[in-house]
């Protein structure tokens, strides 16, 4: 898979924003901007996560459909069960 500057760029985003807390925390910050910042961090992964398998599935059903190896109903289903257990 093809993982795009767009895919990288939201990590490391994600990983500037786990910093920041660890930061926070350092700093004795108060508990509920703490957790209003872990919230942020984990949607901001939630749609990483989203992002990643969206073009993987995007991918794989693209080159099915040119190898004419059938309807992809099997690789959305893996995706659909990816994103589920990711939460």
């Amino acid at each position: 898979m093809n993982y795009t500057p767009e895919m990288k760029n939201r990590l490391k985003r994600i990983d500037g924003q786990i910093r920041g807390i660890i930061r926070m925390m350092e700093q004795d910050e108060d508990c509920r901007n703490i957790v209003t910042q872990m919230t942020a961090a984990r949607t901001a992964m939630d749609r990483a996560i989203g992002l990643v398998v969206g073009k993987n599935l995007e991918e794989c059903l693209r080159s099915q459909i040119l190898s004419g190896e059938g309807t992809g109903e099997k690789l959305i289903n893996e995706a659909v069960q990816m994103l589920v257990k990711s939460r």
